[in-house]
């Protein structure tokens, strides 16, 4: 063989080593279960017919108006990942979540993906917002990273801060409908399952979706509770 052509065979095996590479980082990146160097927890394995209600994003005064009444006529305690900046602007809004006995969880300072950051990015953003909810009443031990990315980086860095990282089973469906996205939901989820829902911006699907989540979780025999209260009851 010659060496031009040699040359040119290691460049190919080189180039496939690479896309393999990054093809791999990315399933990790948006794999829900699974996380480099530490658990990314998505389900709970239980005996117990609960499963954890979790909200991303905000504090807004939409979407705490909208939530929170129906969540107290129904007894239900529900885990929010807020978002550090806009915490930091609404400690009010944090107070009342704590108040009303919610559990508060991280989701970053500024809502950026997590991944291909430096050491400091990371601790900047779950310290920042740690201090911000923890000045407005709430003790965070849990971390939801934005749009699910992760790599090795942020894994390490919730090492460092002691929180768990929390990813879902049952998210929004892609629709804007209440009824058809409450039935979606309500049709996927069973016991130790978390449920993800956006409610907090302009999009009022999830809002008006809840009533009848709650309503079909109810019928299944499924009672909502925190993550914390999900964690606690792993078989």
């Amino acid at each position: 063989m010659s060496r031009g052509r040699r040359l040119f065979l290691a460049a190919a095996l080189l180039a496939a080593l690479a896309v393999g590479l990054a093809y791999a980082a990315y399933q990790v990146s948006r794999a829900r279960c699974f996380a480099l160097a530490a658990p990314a927890v998505c389900r709970v394995a239980t005996t117990e017919p609960v499963v954890a209600l979790t909200f991303d994003d905000g504090p807004t005064p939409a979407g705490l108006d909208a939530l929170l009444p129906e969540l107290e006529r129904r007894g239900v305690r529900a885990t929010f990942f807020l978002v550090g900046a806009e915490a930091a602007e609404r400690p009010d809004l944090v107070r009342r979540l704590v108040a009303s006995g919610h559990e508060v969880g991280n989701h970053s300072w500024s809502h950026v993906r997590m991944i291909g950051r430096g050491r400091g990015f990371y601790d900047a953003e779950i310290h920042r917002t740690n201090q911000a909810l923890r000045a407005a009443g709430a003790e965070p031990v849990l971390f939801r990273p934005p749009d699910g990315k992760k790599l090795l980086g942020l894994p390490l860095a919730l090492r460092r801060h002691d929180l768990k990282m929390i990813m879902w089973t049952v998210e929004d469906p892609a629709t804007r409908d209440p009824a058809a996205f409450a039935q979606a939901v309500t049709s996927q989820v069973r016991g130790g399952d978390i449920i993800l829902l956006h409610p907090m911006y302009a999009d009022p699907t999830a809002r008006r979706a809840l009533p009848m989540i709650l309503g079909g979780l109810a019928a299944k025999g499924l009672r909502p509770v925190t993550v914390s209260e999900l964690l606690a009851k792993a078989a």
